[in-house]
């Protein structure tokens, strides 16, 4: 029987920071203040340093960051913002929460993410954002995306949440846009103890928005601009995030070490494997290969101990949550093809050199 290998294995991540991790636990519970302190602005001032920006915003989670910067650009109801046809659902819940529309357009089939030369059929009077996502840790094509929307004179807001240290054309994810959202939920590659998101910009204006709206619509205690919100990155979360920051490039290393083995081992199987586009250091979030018996390769996969997962099962457009939009199955066909065949494989940083094996000969064994 070959080596049972789990889809997602987070051990080895608090393996690697154990003693940072550890210290600051115990150095937030002693110091009595667990929220807006100075662990968050610490964690603050280094992410936004990894990521080539003045400003980070420490949230409670993914959806939150998306929801509060797309505030934060003033969209409101009755705005639309364009989102990928093939994304987590989260995309589109924060322009529903903020009263707005999603717009879905299509991706490009090679890269999965967000297809500029479909992006201006889309937009009309009542466009407000632009909201890419850098689908799987393999960054979308912002030069085109922000051409686009300086010339309409639209906003740029990018969904980061698997895209922790990817770079673009040299310049690091989360500089690339008005304003970027970051999920650090525990599977992310850069991941929390439990929820945790947080916002980068380069915009003095748009980050005082968010730190407002994030604390109850209030920069002093009991006196409140606007109608905010709860949404607050706490200390402890934040004391982890900081102590595994220093590792985040090493991980990402692996990661990358990790998919090119497997690019080099499935070449030529009937898969497709994931394509990066010119000038694009992924961050392999998700290793993502497309098969046309996606259910009985996942099957068989499962049979030799070889966990996977499907990211995802049903595209936005086709959920109940969004039946108001009128959409059914044969709108929106490459989103639909992909969600249908494609199946994640395992990839983290810590994985043992048996494992990556063990998935490779199950993969040439079974595809």
């Amino acid at each position: 029987m070959s080596l049972a290998v789990p889809f997602l294995d987070l051990k080895p991540a608090y393996a690697a920071s154990q003693a940072g991790i550890d210290a600051a636990l115990a150095r937030v519970a002693a110091s009595g203040w667990y929220l807006l302190g100075q662990e968050l602005q610490a964690f603050e001032a280094a992410y936004a340093d990894f990521c080539g920006v003045p400003h980070a915003v420490g949230l409670a989670n993914g959806l939150d960051a998306l929801h509060l910067g797309l505030l934060a650009l003033g969209v409101g109801p009755g705005d639309e913002v364009i989102v990928p046809s093939n994304t987590y659902i989260a995309t589109w819940l924060a322009v529903s929460q903020c009263g707005a529309r999603p717009v879905p357009v299509e991706c490009d089939p090679a890269t999965y993410n967000l297809d500029p030369a479909r992006i201006e059929a889309a937009i009309t009077s009542r466009t407000k954002v632009l909201l890419p996502v850098h689908l799987y840790g393999q960054p979308a094509d912002m030069d085109a995306i922000q051409a686009i929307a300086a010339r309409r004179g639209l906003a740029v807001l990018d969904d980061c949440a698997q895209a922790h240290a990817a770079r673009y054309k040299g310049r690091p994810v989360g500089s690339l846009a008005t304003v970027s959202a970051w999920s650090f939920y525990p599977g992310k590659n850069l991941g929390a103890f439990g929820d945790g998101g947080g916002a980068t910009t380069a915009d003095a204006g748009v980050a005082d928005r968010l730190r407002v709206l994030r604390n109850y619509g209030s920069r002093v205690k009991y006196h409140n601009e606007v109608k905010g919100f709860n949404s607050r990155l706490d200390d402890i979360q934040a004391a982890v995030l900081l102590a595994k920051l220093g590792q985040l490039q090493a991980a990402t290393d692996e990661r990358r070490a990790i998919a090119a083995r497997y690019l080099d081992a499935f070449a030529g199987l009937p898969l497709v494997l994931p394509a990066v586009a010119p000038g694009n250091e992924p961050a392999w979030h998700l290793f993502v290969v497309r098969h046309e018996a996606r259910d009985r390769l996942q099957k068989a996969l499962a049979e030799r101990g070889i966990g996977t997962m499907i990211h995802y099962p049903v595209p936005p457009h086709l959920q109940p949550a969004y039946a108001e939009l009128g959409l059914g199955p044969g709108d929106l066909p490459i989103a639909e093809a992909i969600h249908a065949e494609v199946l994640s494989l395992p990839l983290w940083p810590g994985m043992q050199e048996a494992q990556v094996d063990a998935v490779i000969d199950a993969v040439r064994a079974c595809a």
